[in-house]
């Protein structure tokens, strides 16, 4: 069912209840992680008789999946045997142990169904050729892309195996229409273009479609992204142990919707109570879909803006700004409160500067923004590290220390882009 075809919310929680409800059914007794959590909370299927009953279960962490699976071959919190899985993945590991989540032929089918709304909501078309500018490992990515094109009846284009500058020749003579990458590598494929006299306006890309790291709702990102694409450029979020939950509508840019059809969606603050529109708070999701792996309760740590739109898909939850940033990501400087994606938007906004990394060091009660950056050749070094000084300063309220380094120092990235460091002494 298409999230945004509901016609009330009240017929959207109606749905969701009576997929919550099917989930208990299915999982509890099989499922030995959740059997376990809900018998500890006194928690049992019948439990459950209204939408508001969901705060009686208790929540769910990525470090308790971690700590599980070291028991387990694969993973902690399958619901069947693993001779019914045909789909293996891992997350990245940036933030630790990687952990391993495994999909049934049912649940894969899931995840094309919401990767299929990602494409219907950002005005893809059957006839659409998309082409995913990605090395296809064991990090999920964009793997259930490939399968939501299925759905969706467009062809896709695998670019895995290639050079930046090979992936562009390839998207010319397929005339692939719609890129799939990190907002990173959309970046760095244009300055790939740039390099080598590649005329990225022969192309005939005419929508992008970005995720794997904020971004693609950063103002400052998403206009370079666009301008130099000549391409609407839409916003997606998902994650191995979740799945592909947020979409960005074409009547609503600068924001995500959940799909509510196929998760339930809270967005609570520090104490577990729930936020007002309008305010911050951290996202905590339930897929309805994937009974196979599923995820109750599950604390993304993603920060986000509640709220909901003044227009006909107003009974969805909106992200208003998508991912502001997360939970483990907000570090304090001399008592400003700073997030990864606030000194990307800023870093971002000014053309001259190709790549950046920030180092937050913390010696004592002290401490420092340290940011490296790199120029582009034909760009004036000392104008460009003076206006970003002065443009950290006023927006943020602290005086950064910008060091310039030579070009095509600092790592690129296909997947997660690692730009923001803590060093503690």
């Amino acid at each position: 069912m298409d999230a945004l075809s509901l016609p009330s919310r009240a017929a959207l929680e109606d749905l969701q209840l009576t997929k919550l409800q099917r989930a208990f059914a299915e999982i509890y007794r099989r499922n030995r992680f959740y059997t376990k959590k809900f018998d500890d909370a006194g928690i049992r299927p019948d439990s459950i008789e209204s939408m508001d009953d969901i705060s009686l279960l208790p929540f769910t962490e990525k470090s308790e999946l971690v700590a599980d699976q070291a028991n387990d071959q694969f993973a902690a919190n399958l619901t069947y045997p693993l001779s019914r899985y045909t789909r293996f993945h891992q997350t990245s590991g940036t933030k630790g142990e990687p952990l391993r989540v495994l999909d049934t032929p049912e649940s894969w089918d899931w995840w094309g169904l919401c990767w299929k709304q990602v494409f219907s909501s950002s005005g893809v078309r059957a006839a659409d050729r998309i082409f995913c500018a990605f090395s296809f490992g064991p990090f999920i990515g964009f793997w259930a892309a490939v399968e939501g094109a299925r759905q969706h009846g467009a062809l896709l284009i695998p670019a895995g195996g290639r050079s930046s500058l090979e992936r562009l020749k390839l998207m010319k003579e397929t005339e692939s229409t719609v890129l799939c990458c990190t907002p990173s590598y959309a970046l760095h494929l244009l300055k790939v273009a740039i390099e080598n006299s590649f005329d990225v306006d022969e192309l005939k890309i005419h929508t992008t479609i970005l995720s794997g790291e904020p971004g693609a709702n950063v103002p400052a990102i998403k206009k370079r992204i666009e301008e130099g694409w000549s391409a609407k450029c839409h916003d997606h979020s998902g994650a191995s142990e979740v799945g592909a939950y947020g979409f960005e509508a074409r009547e609503c840019p600068n924001g995500l919707f959940v799909n509510e059809t196929e998760f339930i969606a809270e967005v609570l603050d520090a104490d577990g109570g729930r936020v007002n529109p309008g305010e911050v708070g951290e996202l905590v999701l339930t897929n309805l879909g994937r009974w196979g792996f599923p995820v109750i309760r599950y604390k993304t740590g993603d920060i986000v803006r509640y709220s909901r739109p003044s227009v006909a898909t107003r009974h969805l939850l909106y992200l208003d700004g998508g991912i502001i940033g997360r939970v483990d990501d907000m570090v304090t400087v001399r008592g400003v409160n700073i997030y990864p994606s606030a000194i990307d938007n800023l870093i971002r906004s000014l053309d001259e500067i190709d790549e950046y990394r920030t180092t937050i060091s913390t010696s004592g009660e002290m401490s420092e923004l340290d940011v490296e950056i790199e120029v582009r050749p034909d760009a004036d070094q000392v104008s460009a590290q003076a206006t970003l000084v002065e443009l950290i300063t006023d927006k943020l309220g602290l005086r950064p220390s910008i060091k310039v380094v030579a070009h095509k120092t600092l790592p690129r990235f296909e997947m997660k882009g690692k730009r923001f460091f803590v060093n503690k002494h």
